[in-house]
């Protein structure tokens, strides 16, 4: 059975992709800092590694994802400091791609926005400019790594239930779909089918909440 590490593993979307990651035939473990959630997480179905990315050395976040195939990033700062935001969406993330690398995981799935890159045109004097920055960096270094990687950009999130079905953009520059909306529970969906599928090495897959079945993989 392959394994799978989600950094991150106690927040929203990745609490409800543990369980589909399971049904997809996964051993899931979920990462996070407080020990007090390893509770939420194991009654996810996922076991409880305690680590904190934002504060662990390159060999510390090497030993955590050795033992695992596939690495899901879906950790961070949640709108803290811009130091901690720098820290952890990117610093972390960055050496968690290069922890991948030296231990030979070769499957690496981060969880991004619709939107990220380097154009995101956010000001400097805007408070989301931290973020989008790192977001861009992160992702362009993972591009860059030689994982077998994709990028998923989920617009703006919601508690909606979710429907199964979306739309996808897979060419950043196409401007037929824009950001919109999309329930976590549809985010978590897609991680679960995206995991596994190897026609999504190499993709960045943008998606909104619309009409084409998750099942059915509108990304290939």
């Amino acid at each position: 059975m392959k394994r799978a590490l989600i950094i991150g593993g106690h927040g929203k979307v990745a609490l409800l992709a543990a369980p589909l990651l399971a049904e997809k035939g996964w051993s899931v473990a979920g990462a996070a800092r407080n020990p007090d959630h390893a509770a939420d997480i194991e009654a996810a179905g996922a076991e409880f590694v305690e680590a904190d990315v934002e504060r662990m050395s390159p060999e510390q976040l090497a030993n955590l994802v050795a033992d695992y195939d596939a690495v899901v990033w879906s950790a961070g700062a949640g709108g803290g400091s811009p130091e901690r935001t720098q820290a952890v969406d990117r610093e972390a993330a960055v050496q968690t791609v290069e922890a991948a690398m030296n231990r030979g995981v070769r499957r690496f799935l981060m969880v991004s926005y619709f939107g990220a890159s380097q154009e995101h045109g956010v000001p400097e004097d805007n408070d989301f400019h931290t973020y989008a920055q790192a977001k861009a960096d992160a992702d362009d270094h993972l591009r860059s790594s030689p994982l077998d990687w994709t990028i998923l950009g989920p617009s703006m999130l919601t508690e909606d239930e979710p429907s199964g079905k979306i739309d996808v953009r897979l060419d950043r520059k196409d401007s037929t779909l824009e950001g919109g909306k999309v329930s976590r529970g549809n985010v978590a969906r897609v991680i679960a089918e995206t995991l596994g599928d190897q026609n999504t090495h190499g993709l960045t897959i943008e998606f909104n909440d619309g009409s084409s079945p998750i099942a059915e993989h509108p990304w290939a």
